[in-house]
């Protein structure tokens, strides 16, 4: 549920960055690479209608020179594009040259869509002898892709201890063991790799977290793009710290800790964090999938309030909490869906507030059926949370949406610690329910298309915010 990348956007960037390498391995393994003479990309649906907001392009390109999304230099992006459009040859994956015009062959089909997912692309891919290679990947959310007609991974490779779908799967567990959500995350990790290797990944997540923060709330300028947002976090940070001085990322938490815990102060904070981490993701920053690039403030800016407001500064702490959200993030993606394009901004804002109150609740001692509690409430008051982002870009709203979303996190967790579980009238799974059929009528315009709500509202470039 968690993966490290480069914005603004987990299904229109990063997948298909992912596409575009997995593509060129399948070519790899059935042609030799160097009597290729050509590639040409079609986009349909909401990668078409946002790709150029979102950089889609820019993300194929890259992923087609075989470059890494989680490695790749950030400054380099628009030097490597800029090249690219200029001598018109791309080099695939860092080895064959071929001829390669973006403006041509890259082509943006806005009226048309496929029926498996809206998030579509084409590869086609040319040969001397004059063969032709084509595959169609789809881009479903967070990353994750999925190539036409490929059948879904065998189950019986790895045997889960603690098999889980739904919510009711987790509680049963806990309830059978008596472990936290947590322990049984990592019991259910440790089938895959050894312990150790689990804790170094969730950490790395955690250090590019924490790194993304920083630098964004220490980033001034506007956000790319023509909608001219000037960024927000710096200014806030700089008002917020009040003078006191910090050389690293610890003396800037012990500098947040010594101005107090006044409920206002606490507020502009978490809402401090959130923008920092979205207005890296806008500029192509690196960041973490949580569970998508659109919603990456939340889940970061409720684990910096643990960690600077709730005593949370603490390895074992952080990698607990990273450990029940990416399960709650799990189910809602098994059960519903995390694309924008599938089921508008509740599909991500409302499950990363899902995902982020259930870690909180734990984190700070609550049972296991709170936890799930709090996710629940998070995602009841994000239904039908549109998608609508004004010229196809991550900015409007969805930065500000981030903040809110951290918000309703921790008023969810509040809510569900001072709550008893038994009286609850809905339960996670009824809300995941909820949640899918609301996506499947909600209309099109409102799944990440920019064909709707504030997205016709606001003219590109008329408006400074």
């Amino acid at each position: 549920m968690f993966k490290i990348g480069i914005g603004p956007s987990s299904s229109h960037t990063l997948g298909p960055w992912r596409a575009a390498q997995r593509f060129i391995a399948s070519l790899e393994q059935q042609r030799d690479l160097s009597h290729l003479t050509h590639i040409s990309i079609l986009l349909y649906g909401s990668l078409a209608k946002t790709g150029k907001g979102h950089g889609t392009d820019i993300a194929i390109q890259l992923g087609l020179a075989g470059e890494d999304p989680v490695t790749f230099d950030v400054g380099m992006i628009a030097p490597a594009i800029e090249t690219i459009a200029h001598t018109k040859k791309l080099r695939i994956k860092g080895k064959q040259e071929i001829d390669f015009d973006p403006s041509i062959d890259i082509s943006f089909l806005y009226t048309e869509t496929l029926p498996f997912h809206p998030n579509a692309m084409t590869f086609l891919a040319t040969f001397k002898d004059g063969q032709q290679l084509a595959e169609t990947w789809y881009s479903i959310g967070g990353g994750f892709v999925k190539k036409e007609g490929e059948k879904p991974g065998s189950s019986s490779a790895v045997q889960l201890p603690f098999p889980i779908d739904i919510a009711d799967d987790l509680l049963h567990w806990c309830r059978k063991t008596g472990m936290n959500i947590y322990e049984v995350v990592l019991e259910n990790e440790s089938a895959w790799r050894p312990e150790k290797d689990t804790r170094q990944g969730v950490l790395d997540i955690w250090r590019v977290m924490r790194e993304c923060i920083y630098r964004g709330c220490h980033s001034e300028g506007m956000l790319p793009g023509g909608l001219n947002v000037k960024r927000r976090a710096s200014a806030l940070n700089k008002k917020l710290i009040g003078g006191r001085t910090y050389d690293s990322f610890d003396t800037w938490v012990a500098a947040i800790r010594a101005g107090g815990h006044d409920f206002k102060y606490i507020l502009d904070w978490v809402s401090c964090f959130a923008l920092a981490v979205n207005e890296e993701n806008a500029s192509f920053g690196r960041v973490v999938t949580a569970p998508t690039n659109g919603a990456a403030g939340v889940i970061p800016a409720v684990l910096q309030y643990f960690v600077a407001f709730c005593d949370g500064l603490n390895e074992d702490k952080i990698f607990q909490f990273i450990l029940t959200a990416s399960e709650i993030g799990s189910i809602f993606k098994k059960g519903s869906t995390i694309s924008a394009a599938m089921g508008g901004c509740q599909a991500e804002i409302g499950v990363s507030s899902a995902m982020a109150a259930a870690a909180l609740t734990e984190s700070v001692g609550g049972s296991q059926r709170q936890a799930m509690m709090a996710a629940e409430i998070a995602m009841e008051h994000h239904l039908g949370l549109t998608c609508d982002p004004i010229g196809g870009l991550v900015q409007i709203p969805c930065i500000e949406r981030n903040t809110m979303g951290a918000i309703k996190a921790i008023t969810a967790s509040q809510l569900a610690l001072q709550s008893t579980p038994d009286f609850a009238k809905v339960s996670l799974d009824a809300v995941i329910s909820t949640m899918w059929s609301t996506a499947q009528d909600m209309n099109s315009k409102y799944k990440e298309t920019s064909d709707g709500g504030l997205a016709l509202q606001i003219p590109l470039g008329l408006k400074e915010c």
